[in-house]
């Protein structure tokens, strides 16, 4: 009988790609040291029972939540790259996205939908999402990080368009400032054969499209 676990993390040390459970020593203490004092600044006991290990597990998700400095998104293209005679439309949608907003350290929370036209390469269909956390585990902005996820294949597959739209949650404007609860930011960016309008239309209608 296989292993699922075993089988799941042999496959994701394959690709390059495996969860983050070790953590740096240095870099957790060096953090934790900060957000003990950033406790006790805030009116905080840092030595009451509950907040005694919590630096320590704070400094543990920040590296979690900002692993992605460690990735290389090209690379984990160029690991499963495929020459293949296809030059249609190639859509990955509803992508989950967590990410931090660089301004306030808060999150932002939504989808990402990428699409690529081959053009002689196609790519492991499991590595664009891949790439697309690969650059949202990182400080970010929404605008950025949907140029950066089209930038990343269109220079490492060299694909006839890419075409990537993201729709977000930020927390830093439904916890504070303006504090409006229902409000969706929604980015894109298009390059090649999706700079036609055509092309953009059949790429918008497969997205609103309902087929799974």
């Amino acid at each position: 009988m296989v292993d699922l676990n075993k089988e799941m993390a042999r496959n994701n040390e394959m690709d390059g790609y495996s969860k983050i459970d070790a953590y740096n020593p240095e870099l957790i203490k060096k953090l934790s040291g900060h957000y003990y004092e950033i406790l006790k600044l805030i009116g905080e006991d840092s030595n009451r029972d509950g907040l005694l290990k919590t630096p320590e597990r704070v400094a543990k998700a920040l590296q979690f939540l900002t692993h992605g400095y460690d990735l290389n998104p090209e690379e984990l293209l160029r690991s499963a790259m495929f020459k293949e005679d296809y030059k249609q439309m190639v859509i990955v949608k509803d992508i989950e996205i967590y990410s931090l907003c660089e301004h306030h350290m808060l999150p932002f929370i939504g989808k990402a939908h990428v699409a690529y036209i081959p053009n002689e390469y196609i790519v492991g269909l499991s590595k664009i999402p891949r790439v697309v956390d690969a650059f949202a585990r990182r400080l970010q902005v929404q605008e950025r990080l949907t140029t950066q996820i089209k930038d990343c294949i269109n220079n490492t597959l060299k694909p006839l368009g890419v075409a990537v739209v993201i729709e977000a949650e930020h927390l830093c404007m439904r916890m504070r400032g303006i504090q409006k609860q229902n409000s969706i930011a929604t980015t894109s960016d298009f390059t090649g054969a999706f700079c036609v309008d055509k092309t953009r239309q059949e790429f918008i209608h497969l997205l609103s499209s309902n087929m799974h």
